[in-house]
């Protein structure tokens, strides 16, 4: 669970800057296909999106073989899980740092540029940070719920926390016991995950910045 969780993380943040960045370029067609990238992601449910991709998807691509040369799946079912929540995190991700660049002032942007930056230069120097700062209440708020999101593993028999107490409950008749431990687990998993935002955002708050 912690290493499905990382690695999403990693991969939807990415996704959403270069997302939100390429909002802004001038060719209308990739703001098209951005659009439609990010509604489809957000408007269909996060199991149906892994289904998809597990079932559909994966059962276009060849087999590839495993060491001992029997045949395997191209992509594991956890490689599925983290394609699928990285791109539906990235989705709302997306948006967040797109409001958060527009909320920069246009006179930072363009003072930024009258000192020789580059369009690029510009955003990853002065926009960027200021517009961390701002989208981060909304950022955190949707890693936790990404976290939370990678219980739907289950449904593809990717060993993750969940999946894993069901076998023991499946086996000992422990069932009450089980599921008390997979909530402790994601309780202290995400205690520690919003702490961490906490630390962040307090480090980096703008002063002045969304106070009265």
């Amino acid at each position: 669970t912690t290493w499905i969780s990382a690695v999403c993380i990693a991969l939807s943040t990415a996704l959403g800057i270069a997302g939100a960045w390429l909002r802004g370029v001038e060719s209308r067609w990739v703001r098209y296909a951005l659009t439609g990238y990010v509604e489809f992601f957000r408007n269909t449910p996060p199991l149906v999106q892994l289904y998809f991709f597990f079932f559909a998807i994966g059962s276009l691509l060849p087999l590839a073989h495993d060491a001992t040369g029997n045949p395997a799946p191209l992509v594991t079912n956890t490689g599925w899980a983290i394609i699928s929540f990285s791109l539906y995190a990235a989705a709302f991700n997306i948006e967040i740092f797109r409001s958060g660049i527009e909320a920069v002032p246009a006179a930072t942007v363009e003072a930024a540029e009258s000192l020789g930056m580059t369009r690029t230069q510009a955003l990853f120097r002065v926009v960027l940070p200021l517009a961390l700062r701002i989208s981060l209440p909304a950022f955190g708020n949707n890693l936790v719920n990404l976290v939370k999101t990678t219980t739907l593993a289950y449904a593809i028999a990717v060993p993750e926390t969940l999946y894993v107490a069901a076998g023991i409950w499946s086996d000992q008749f422990n069932v009450r016991e089980m599921m008390n431990v997979v909530l402790a687990v994601y309780l202290i998993l995400i205690a520690l995950l919003v702490w961490v935002l906490n630390r962040w955002e307090r480090a980096m708050r703008l002063p002045g910045f969304g106070q009265a």
